[in-house]
């Protein structure tokens, strides 16, 4: 079952990744067209301000897929010389910190967006785009990326009372430039 769980976050978090790159990509495509259009004189307008929000929702969005394909940075000076043992505490104490963190910042995300739809904010741009629509994207990547990283740590403490160390380092472990290479 842990392998099952964690191979549907890993799928599911890649199609979010196919997903928001299609947005990017999108966002970019509306910068190009906006460049071209006004060497002839017309403007689209708010291409500025949407792909604001793009990158906003890409980098919320695109933490748990970085998260799931370990390519958060890690400093991993003191790991390196250790044995498993002391590699997998370190992998745990890192997913939990990050944990910790993603959650605190997702907390702290919904009073925005709660202030946002009790007030009906708008941008103060001619689009008047109401907020909460991009804080609602923003916020429910940040949410999900909680709920991943929680996840995670929940998979990583049953890997490592199996004593499944090697899991658990394919799970949350740190790679080196050594180990990249190869």
């Amino acid at each position: 079952m842990t392998q099952k769980l964690i191979a549907a976050i890993r799928r599911t978090n890649r199609i979010i990744a196919l997903l928001v790159g299609l947005v990017l990509m999108g966002s970019v495509a509306l910068i190009i067209a906006e460049i071209l259009l006004r060497e002839v004189g017309i403007s689209l307008g708010g291409s500025e301000e949407i792909s604001g929000y793009v990158m906003a929702g890409v980098a919320s969005w695109g933490l748990s897929f970085a998260l799931t394909e370990l390519a958060h940075v890690r400093i991993d000076l003191i790991r390196l010389k250790l044995q498993q043992r002391g590699k997998a505490f370190l992998d745990l104490l890192a997913i939990v910190a990050l944990a910790a963190v993603a959650s605190i910042v997702a907390i702290q995300c919904w009073p925005v967006l709660s202030k946002t739809i009790e007030r009906g904010s708008t941008a103060n741009t001619p689009l008047e785009t109401p907020l909460w629509i991009p804080q609602a994207i923003w916020f429910s990547g940040w949410l999900w990326f909680a709920v991943c990283s929680c996840a995670l740590v929940i998979l990583t403490l049953i890997l490592l009372m199996r004593r499944d160390l090697e899991q658990a380092d394919t799970l949350v472990g740190a790679r080196s430039e050594l180990e990249l290479e190869s």
